[in-house]
C-alpha cells in the first residue's frame, strides 16, 4: 500500500455499549491517512460513537483504536490531543468567554508547566481564526453570536490544536448553504494542501459524495460497506442502509455521484 493511505487509525473488533445497549458490535475500520473520510447512516447508527471513540471519549469493552499501531489507551491526554483533535456534536463553553478565548482553548495539549504561552501558539490561534472567518469576531462573546458564527469559531479551536488527524461530528450543523460550502472547502483545503488526514460524520450524503475520498456506511453498530464514492452510492446499497428508493445520477457541475430519495421503503 502507498505509504500516503496506509492507515494511521485502525480501529479493530471495537465493541463499546451505553449502559446494555450496544452502539458498536465487534466494528473494524482502517482510515486511510491524507484523505477524507466520511461516516453516514440513519440517526443512532453509532457514527458519532465511533468518531468519539478515536478519541478516547469511550472506553470500548472489547477491542482497540490504534494509531500508528499503538494502542490510544497508552498515550496520555496531551499526546492524544496533539495528535487528533474533535469536534463533537453540540459542544458547550461558558456563554461569556471570547471568541478569541475560545479558540485558545485549542492549544491546551500544546501547553506545560514549563512552557508558556508561545509566539507559535499566538500564531495557530491568528491562522485558525483567519482561516474560518471568525478573526473580526475575535472580542464578542460567545453567547452572542448566531449559530452559524459559533460552528465556526468551535472549528477554529480545533483547526488551533495544530493536530495531522481531524475529526468532526457534523460541522456543518446550523450553517446556512453558504457557509456550509465555506466550511466544508475549508476542511478539503487543509486535506489537500497540508496533507492532513479527516474524519467527518455528515447526515447530508449530496455533501458527502462531493467531498469523500472514502465513503463508510455505519448501520446498527456495524460497518455496512466502505469504499469510494463511486462505488458506495448504489441505489440498492442506500435502500439497505437508509430504508429509501432512491435514483443515482451524475451531479453536472462535479461529476460526482449524486442521490434523488423519491420514497420511504
Amino acid at each position: 500500500m502507498d505509504d500516503m493511505l496506509a492507515s494511521r487509525i485502525e480501529v479493530k473488533n471495537l465493541t463499546l455499549s451505553y449502559g446494555q445497549d450496544v452502539i458498536l458490535d465487534a466494528l473494524s475500520l482502517p482510515i486511510p491517512s491524507g484523505r477524507i473520510t466520511v461516516l453516514a447512516g440513519p440517526n443512532g447508527c453509532g457514527k458519532s460513537t465511533l468518531l468519539r471513540a478515536i478519541r478516547r471519549l469511550h472506553a470500548p469493552q472489547s477491542g482497540q483504536v490504534l494509531l500508528d499501531a499503538l494502542d490510544i489507551s497508552r498515550l496520555t491526554g496531551k499526546e492524544l490531543g496533539r495528535r487528533i483533535g474533535l469536534l463533537a456534536q453540540s459542544p458547550t463553553a461558558p456563554q461569556d468567554m471570547s471568541v478569541e478565548e475560545l479558540v485558545r482553548l485549542g492549544r491546551y495539549p500544546h501547553q506545560a508547566m514549563l512552557q508558556p504561552w508561545s509566539p507559535r501558539d499566538d500564531a495557530a490561534v491568528a491562522a485558525a481564526m483567519a482561516g474560518t472567518g471568525v478573526e473580526p469576531l475575535r472580542h464578542r462573546r460567545i453567547g452572542s453570536l448566531s449559530g452559524g458564527q459559533l460552528q465556526r469559531a468551535w472549528i477554529a479551536m480545533v483547526l488551533a490544536q495544530e493536530t495531522d488527524i481531524i475529526c468532526l461530528d457534523e460541522p456543518v450543523n446550523h450553517l446556512d448553504m453558504a457557509h456550509q460550502l465555506e466550511c466544508l472547502e475549508l476542511v478539503s483545503r487543509l486535506n489537500k494542501d497540508q496533507g492532513r488526514t479527516i474524519v467527518l460524520v455528515l447526515h447530508d450524503l449530496n455533501l458527502a459524495a462531493r467531498y469523500a475520498d472514502q465513503l463508510v456506511f455505519v448501520s446498527g453498530g456495524k460497518i455496512r460497506d466502505s469504499g469510494p464514492v463511486e462505488a458506495m452510492m448504489r441505489s440498492e446499497l442506500i435502500a439497505e442502509v437508509f430504508n429509501i428508493g432512491a435514483r443515482i445520477i451524475t451531479d453536472p457541475v462535479h461529476q460526482r455521484p449524486m442521490c434523488i430519495p423519491f420514497r420511504r421503503q
